[in-house]
């Protein structure tokens, strides 16, 4: 058995119906009509212990529904979560000291205090043993880099400043697995840095599972080599990130810089060509046209100076695995 077992879980939210003008209002007084949303509709994976998992997909797509039924936050109308051997929503006590989480948009550490105090607060919580903390919040101040700000009311803190102590807080009791929900949302260039290659080092020193829910693709990249893609509260991929990429990434782009002046080529597999300064930008299709044939093909036309070929961005991956899957009209549907 794997550490996480997520078997067929499903979840729908009852929620009133809310519509504006007096008269609408004074009807929801009286009687209040429901509407009922899956959020998830049926969910199976299983994660090994000591991966780091990148959970992502559009808004409404069940990502953080699920995220909280593995936290034990959510109880899921049917399916079992085992991890660890444990079920989150039933082991609850036991469970909670097993897991750390961070969301980027909420806090668990007091505003008006230095951070220091609510790892203080947090020793008491675990019933950490007093040597074991002091040397845990060394490790972690140290590699996080909040040496100099520990001491500092947290209101005052930057964004970057404030979520590595968001981060150092939840570690303090060594848990076995950490939920990241979009922990670099607003972070600057170097705080980021700093976040990623702590999560890097304490998954690979510390074996902690990590399970990452983010917009930001270049977390996935930087931190995830497999993904779960979910869409309106189910599982459309789930797999290396590598496999993803050479099924969907078959669109490049080449740069050139040249003094040559270009008419529209009209040439099967090349899907756009725009001016740029100094040169021209083209996008192909790989599939169609690869790489060295374009590039022969344009140094006939062409003297080139210089040369960038890209990939396709990790987001445009994806959205071609929800075009080629028949999914995108679905969400904006949905969305709508």
């Amino acid at each position: 058995m794997s550490f996480i077992n997520v078997s067929h879980i499903t979840k729908t939210f009852k929620v009133a119906k809310k519509e504006s003008g007096i008269k609408a209002t004074l009807k929801n007084f009286i009687k209040r009509e429901y509407k009922y949303i899956e959020a998830i509709k049926d969910i199976s994976f299983n994660i090994e212990e000591g991966s780091i998992v990148g959970f992502i997909g559009q808004n409404g797509a069940g990502k953080s529904t699920t995220i909280k039924i593995l936290s034990g936050i959510l109880l899921p109308d049917s399916g079992i979560v085992t991890i660890d051997g444990l079920i989150p929503w039933k082991n609850r006590k036991e469970y909670v000291s097993k897991i750390g989480v961070v969301f980027g948009s909420r806090s668990q550490l007091w505003w008006d205090i230095p951070a220091e105090d609510t790892f203080n607060l947090l020793k008491d919580i675990y019933k950490i043993d007093e040597s074991k903390f002091e040397k845990r919040k060394e490790y972690l101040v140290k590699l996080l880099n909040i040496e100099d700000i520990i001491h500092v009311p947290v209101r005052q803190l930057s964004l970057g400043q404030r979520m590595r102590c968001e981060i150092a807080a939840s570690l303090l009791h060594e848990p076995k697995i950490l939920f990241l929900d979009e922990p670099t949302i607003g972070l600057d260039a170097l705080s980021k840095q700093i976040v990623r290659k702590f999560i890097k080092k304490i998954n690979k020193e510390q074996k902690v599972t990590v399970i990452l829910t983010t917009h930001d693709m270049s977390d996935i990249e930087a931190l995830a080599k497999r993904i779960i893609i979910a869409c309106r509260g189910e599982i459309v991929y789930d797999g290396p990130l590598k496999n993803l990429k050479q099924k969907y990434d078959h669109h490049k782009y080449v740069t050139i810089t040249t003094n040559t002046k270009l008419t529209k080529l009209r040439k099967k597999g090349i899907i756009t060509q725009e001016k740029v300064q100094d040169g021209y930008k083209f996008k192909i299709d790989s599939l169609t046209l690869n790489v060295s044939d374009f590039l022969n093909y344009l140094s006939k036309k062409v003297n080139i100076n210089d040369l960038e070929i890209d990939n396709e961005s990790l987001d445009n991956v994806i959205i071609n695995l929800y075009e080629e899957s028949n999914l995108w009209n679905n969400i904006f549907h949905f969305l709508n």
